[in-house]
């Protein structure tokens, strides 16, 4: 048992000082509000639960501050992606990963859902351990200390029904049941979960339901998540293929359901809102990726008003700081809407914490209560961005940020002190530096 009192703490009910825990076997054995114990290990600041990130591309890292030379489009943008994807190998990947990762729990991240569909060597053979790329990720967030869903995904077609060309062979498993046998051959564990994802509507045949059936049938009871609408012509091109909107094409498959996570959501009809809703599906927002690429904003408080769950994922990486989706996700609703108020500091930390977990299939964790995971994120209250914020949930929503987090736990386990920030930066250097042969 390991003990330890937070001088100020956001617990489910609120924010509690003098608050004494107990951590047995990776998780709370006790929280007790106002108990100083002179023997616990005391964590100066705010100690808020453990972030989830819903939504990453742990190879994207190698892009941020690479793609913003020109001004380009989505499109151009992807270009520049598809060529760090042919150049990785599980042992790169593993390396830059890792990195990734490690930036992740250095801002308070303690799981990641990763969107996973770089699968086979550079010209699509399979690599003598067809999921090698994949248990790179896994030993990826094993080492850096954090919880992974790996989110397996299925590619079958560059453009629905065309098939997949350049670094796009290396996604495709050739049908939706290869697709399953591989990852059928992956194996979890308590830190590691393997879960289900459909690139995008795009990435299917000319006849969708040929792999939306054997999906749906494999991803029942599991987290199952897709890029969603997150292009206008994305959209278009669905209803030129299916005659339907990628939302609906879904709804009619079975392939929307309370374990469903569409993710980015951003060019919706009333439909797709209400599909949505009454799914009660999650959705993952990514807003410092969206303005990055100028995907658009998503209608976060309809979604939710209709009974979607709102999530939360750093997906391209242009930035690892979950602080700033939160607060983008208001910031974003006021601009398009010129006002303010359309979501709660509370609410938005809910999306960032149990609602995000829940979505990756942890619903143990997100709290700090009896029972649950020992996940705690301890913010320094005194920096030049939350002093004199009041240190509650307003401070974490509207004025902390990444570098603001001074130690991560998961599952019990001190995974990163501020002290360490400068080490982090130097691995991310060198494990990018050997993508691009720097």
């Amino acid at each position: 048992m390991t003990t330890y009192l937070l001088e100020r703490a956001l617990l489910p009910d609120g924010v509690h000082d003098d608050v004494h825990v107990e951590v047995v076997d990776g998780r709370f054995a006790a929280v007790e509000p106002g108990v100083l114990a002179s023997a616990a290990e005391r964590l100066n600041g705010l100690t808020v639960p453990g972030l989830a990130n819903t939504h990453s591309h742990a190879f994207h890292r190698a892009l941020r501050g690479r793609t913003q030379r020109e001004r380009g489009s989505f499109w151009t943008w992807r270009e520049q992606m598809y060529a760090v994807a042919e150049r990785l190998d599980p042992d790169t990947y593993l390396a830059l990963a890792t990195a990734t990762f490690r930036e992740m729990v250095a801002a308070g991240i303690t799981c990641v859902g990763e969107f996973h569909y770089l699968h086979h060597r550079p010209d699509g053979r399979p690599y003598d351990d067809p999921n090698a790329m994949g248990l790179a990720l896994i030993e990826a967030a094993r080492v850096a200390g954090l919880r992974i869903t790996l989110l397996d995904t299925l590619y079958l077609s560059s453009g629905f029904g065309a098939p997949p060309e350049g670094a796009q062979v290396r996604y495709d498993d050739g049908s939706a049941e290869d697709w399953a046998a591989r990852v059928d051959g992956l194996a979890g564990s308590d830190a590691a979960l393997v879960a289900g994802a459909l690139h995008s509507v795009r990435a299917l045949p000319s006849e969708p339901g040929a792999a939306l059936a054997p999906l749906a049938a494999w991803a029942d009871g599991r987290p199952l998540h897709v890029h969603l609408s997150e292009q206008v012509a994305e959209n278009d091109g669905c209803r030129a293929a299916y005659g339907v909107t990628p939302t609906r094409l879904l709804a009619d498959h079975g392939l929307l359901g309370p374990m469903t996570s569409a993710v980015h959501a951003t060019h919706l009809t009333a439909d797709d809102i209400a599909l949505l809703g009454e799914a009660r599906a999650f959705a993952s927002f990514c807003p410092t990726t969206e303005r990055d690429l100028g995907d658009g904003v998503g209608p976060s408080r309809a979604l939710r008003d209709a009974g979607a769950r709102l999530t939360l994922g750093s997906d391209s990486h242009a930035v690892i700081d979950l602080f700033e989706e939160m607060r983008a996700v208001e910031l974003d609703e006021r601009l398009v809407s010129q006002q303010r108020g359309h979501w709660q500091a509370a609410e938005l930390l809910e999306a960032a914490t149990t609602t995000g977990h829940a979505s990756l299939g942890w619903d143990d964790a997100g709290a700090i209560a009896v029972g649950m995971r020992a996940d705690l994120v301890t913010l320094d209250t005194a920096s030049p961005r939350t002093a004199g914020t009041g240190a509650d949930e307003h401070t974490v929503v509207f004025a902390a940020g990444a570098a603001d987090v001074t130690q991560t736990m998961v599952d019990g386990r001190i995974v990163f002190r501020q002290a360490e920030a400068g080490q982090v930066g130097r691995e991310l250097a060198t494990a990018i530096g050997k993508v691009w042969e720097l």
